[in-house]
């Protein structure tokens, strides 16, 4: 039997390899998020992608996004968002691992990404600098980019971030534009109920509606009033308790099963770049100082 050629075997190995070389740099390559510290972002992946996505079809997409500081956002939706999206936020680094292996059991189970495991942090990584793509790179690189997020920034930081830049309808970026939008109010100015309304939406709010007050919306507004009253009164019984919002002792947070799979993208959506019915006016921000410009 004939030895292969030397260039076969290379051409082979080539092959092989460099798919796996280039995907593993793309893996390790991580985003200088130090800059975040003091300043928002200019503009991120998702606000990026919705542009694009808009230009694909002709239309041009005009965004509503107002940067405010985390003393201007509303104590009741910095709660309730942590309730609905990531109750072990105050616990883990960035990385909330027994939920990663719940969603991995149950997207094995289903035989599709029926849930995604992400922490507040993670979701932030992928506002940020990813896409909506469900795939094990992406996702390995969001864990990535979610642990240098936390130990660079910090938990505060990060969810001030959070709320600031998430995507909370179409063509709605940020929890002040989202609260402008939905109830023609600053966000300071939310209401418990308004607060809770807004949390339960953040996995596919360019379906949902906070302010229809529909059945998702009221059920779902129910299971997490239920569950922030259930931590106050085990809150209550702890003796020293700290505040609702800071990182809390052992007993203060009852523990639940993961909420939401992984956010929907209704990119597809025929109405996927429709205006929201109330408010108008893009923003943009002024990178050094975090104020909001209106245009």
């Amino acid at each position: 039997m004939k030895r292969a050629r030397p260039t076969l075997i290379f051409i082979l190995l080539a092959a092989v390899l460099l798919p796996l070389a280039t995907a593993a740099a793309w893996v390790l390559w991580l985003p200088d998020v130090s800059a975040l510290k003091s300043a928002p972002p200019k503009s991120t992946a998702y606000m990026d992608l919705r542009k694009r996505q808009a230009a694909s079809k002709g239309k041009k997409l005009e965004l509503r996004w107002r940067w405010v500081p985390s003393g201007a956002i509303s104590e009741h939706l910095k709660r309730a968002v942590v309730t609905a999206e990531d109750d072990e936020f105050w616990r883990h680094d960035g990385v909330d691992w027994p939920a990663i292996r719940a969603a991995y059991e149950r997207n094995r189970k289903a035989g599709r990404f029926a849930a995604g495991g992400s922490t507040i942090t993670m979701q932030l990584a992928r506002n940020l600098y990813l896409s909506p793509s469900k795939n094990p790179l992406r996702k390995a690189k969001e864990i990535l980019i979610a642990r240098r997020l936390e130990r660079e920034l910090g938990k505060r930081r990060v969810l001030e971030l959070y709320l600031n830049c998430v995507e909370w309808g179409k063509g709605v970026f940020g929890c002040e534009a989202a609260a402008r939008a939905y109830f023609s109010k600053s966000c300071a100015e939310l209401t418990y109920e308004e607060a809770v309304a807004m949390a339960v939406v953040l996995p596919n709010p360019r379906r949902w509606d906070p302010a229809k007050r529909g059945p998702y919306v009221e059920r779902n507004s129910r299971r997490i009033i239920g569950r922030m009253e259930a931590a106050d009164r085990a809150r209550a019984q702890a003796a020293g308790g700290e505040p609702v919002l800071a990182p809390p002792v052992e007993t203060a947070i009852v523990e639940a099963e993961s909420d939401f799979g992984e956010p929907e993208d209704a990119a597809a959506d025929d109405d996927a770049f429709a205006e929201p019915g109330v408010q108008s006016g893009s923003t943009t921000v002024n990178s050094s100082s975090g104020s909001a410009l209106s245009e």
